[in-house]
């Protein structure tokens, strides 16, 4: 096994080549020879600098002489396979560039001339069928050297594939550098890297996530063993298991809700789960539940067109281990704040593929009077009864956790009805005030103020109602429309506002109709106290008639019998005879 420094001209029939480069390396190696002959180049150990990118750290491989002739291939530090590539002469290039990260890297290639029209026999081939078997070549025999077997492994529709290796005995190494079997799931031997083995192993096994599965065989010229006997079966695939995830957003929050059970059909658990915030942790019961203010774990806004928009990411990602076979996932939670609602969605990305849900929600505004322009103490009692010409202060308040929102009054009406019928009364119109009495305040923060002289409708109404149209933007938006001010309507069609709703408070009404309606109370109190009053005088006077009455017949009773004495009336006992 050679160790070139940065670079070489190879001419031999085969070679091995272990390769360590440091950074800012930019070597180039030249396979060539008169053989009328094609060159095989196995890339079987690559370790470039964490985190690298193919922009910076790369293996490219051309299929010529040199870097000018047409690229045959790539291998990043992201590859998912065992890189084999193949010339179409007698000529191949391969250059490796690093970047300037402090880091050793490390590089095992070989390669080996041979003729494409030489076939070994049983080498790879097309599987179907529910199940099946195949060998290496010459087993139970030793397999011969610079072989490369590929088997495809299709099976029915909505089924997936187990293969299981009854029998296993490879060269052993500790990278697998020399001779191999790789397994990829899927049609091709560029991705989907399932596992790669070799050595001595008690019937090592994998398993596919769709029908189609690829075997690959690859042995280099030394040391040959007796191979492999494989089996596979098919099975059906599960149903799908739906996403599940629920997003809320409110003024203050955003909630999102995951199953256990959608996470385990994706072979992930809460552990690997994170926001772009790595401090921030769900509560785990049934579900996983990320619950958090808008302004905080690394949730971002963006100011769109008539719109503000919360983002955060859910990264699903394995942990504890160098690489990983799982497919990355990321489910990214979306908070859209337009036209008097909330708009939520979720997107989920495996692979390029997005899947959405969407539901409703709304930001919490309020309006209140208060007693004074200090704004400190809110005016609690309703109605609300004022002098004619009061001086009234109103404020609308957002209820958010996101500071970095501004509250604009864009336009408040006053009706005597609180269904603002065909009667209404503008006091500021468009950012405008439309009342002489009526001052607005500069927007402060989650609060818009203003204030105004107390009015009555004519015809009699006794109540005062007022409805306001208010605009939220982003503060960290200069130009936006709550900064603007008064707007004509020509120009208010041009600019944007973030979000709009409108809010009610009232009724206000005259302290005059509330003498009234005290002296009313009083009056009807006062009837209500008399009647009982009249009650009991009927009943004396009634009781005294009677008592009358009686001592009137007793009396006469009485004269009646006192004249009846007076005649010569009167009882005599009869004697006998």
């Amino acid at each position: 096994v050679g160790v070139p420094r940065c670079g070489a001209s190879l001419h031999e029939l085969n070679k091995a080549l272990r390769i360590e480069l440091n950074a800012n390396a930019n070597c180039v190696w030249q396979i060539q020879r008169n053989a009328n002959q094609t060159i095989r180049l196995i890339f079987s150990y690559f370790k470039f600098a964490p985190s690298s990118s193919c922009k910076t750290e790369s293996i490219k491989i051309y299929d010529g002489p040199s870097t000018n002739s047409p690229v045959l291939g790539q291998v990043c530090n992201d590859t998912d396979a065992v890189p084999v590539l193949q010339s179409s002469s007698d000529s191949l290039t391969f250059l490796i560039t690093t970047n300037s990260v402090a880091f050793t890297r490390n590089f095992f290639v070989f390669y080996y001339f041979f003729s494409p029209e030489t076939k070994v026999e049983n080498c790879g081939g097309q599987l179907t069928g529910p199940n099946g078997t195949f060998t290496s070549p010459n087993y139970p025999k030793p397999y011969p050297e610079f072989t490369y077997c590929v088997w495809h492994i299709r099976t029915a529709k909505n089924s997936k594939i187990n293969l299981r290796f009854q029998d296993f005995f490879l060269e052993l190494d500790q990278n697998c550098q020399f001779d191999f079997t790789a397994v990829y799931d899927g049609p091709t031997t560029n991705t989907g890297l399932i596992g790669k083995v070799c050595g001595r192993h008690a019937q090592p096994t994998f398993e596919s996530s769709s029908n189609v599965m690829t075997v690959v065989l690859s042995t280099d010229y030394a040391n040959s063993y007796r191979g492999f006997s494989a089996q596979y079966t098919s099975a059906p695939l599960p149903g799908p298991v739906e996403p599940n995830i629920f997003l809320t957003c409110s003024s203050d929050s955003m909630k999102i809700v995951l199953s256990t059970s959608y996470l385990a059909s994706l072979g992930y658990n809460e552990t690997h789960l994170q926001l772009n915030d790595p401090s921030c942790h769900p509560v785990v019961t049934d579900s996983v539940i990320f619950s958090f203010p808008l302004a905080s774990c690394g949730t971002t806004k963006k100011d769109e067109d008539q719109s503000i928009t919360y983002t955060n990411i859910i990264s699903l990602s394995a942990t504890g281990g160098i690489i990983t076979r799982q497919k990355s996932i990321q489910i990214i939670a979306k908070c859209k704040m337009e036209n008097n609602s909330t708009v939520e969605a979720i997107y989920i990305t495996k692979n390029n593929i997005i899947q959405n849900t969407t539901s409703v929600g709304r930001y919490n505004v309020s309006i209140s009077f208060y007693d004074s322009d200090s704004f400190s103490k809110p005016v609690l009692q309703s109605p609300y009864y004022v002098d004619l010409n009061q001086t009234l202060f109103a404020q609308v308040s957002l209820h958010s956790s996101d500071p970095n929102l501004l509250v604009f009054v864009d336009t408040c009406i006053a009706s005597p009805q609180p269904d603002f019928g065909s009667l209404t009364y503008d006091l500021i119109r468009s950012g405008c005030n439309k009342d002489d009495t009526v001052v607005t305040y500069p927007p402060l923060e989650h609060y818009g103020r203003f204030k105004f002289n107390a009015f009555r409708f004519l015809q009699s109404f006794p109540s005062v109602y007022l409805q306001c149209d208010i605009l939220i933007c982003d503060s960290n938006n200069t130009n936006s429309r709550c900064t603007k001010g008064c707007i004509s309507r020509q120009k208010r069609a041009i600019s944007s506002y973030k979000w709009k709703t409108n809010t009610v408070v009232g009724p206000i009404r005259l302290k005059r109709d509330l003498r009234s309606a005290d002296h009313s109370e009083s009056l009807t109190k006062a009837d209500a106290e008399e009647t009982p009053n009249l009650q009991q005088y009927s009943f004396y006077t009634l009781s005294f008639v009677v008592l009358i009455s009686n001592i009137i017949i007793v009396v006469a009773v009485i004269l009646k019998y006192h004249i009846k004495c007076q005649a010569g009336y009167g009882y005599q006992k009869i004697q006998s005879s």
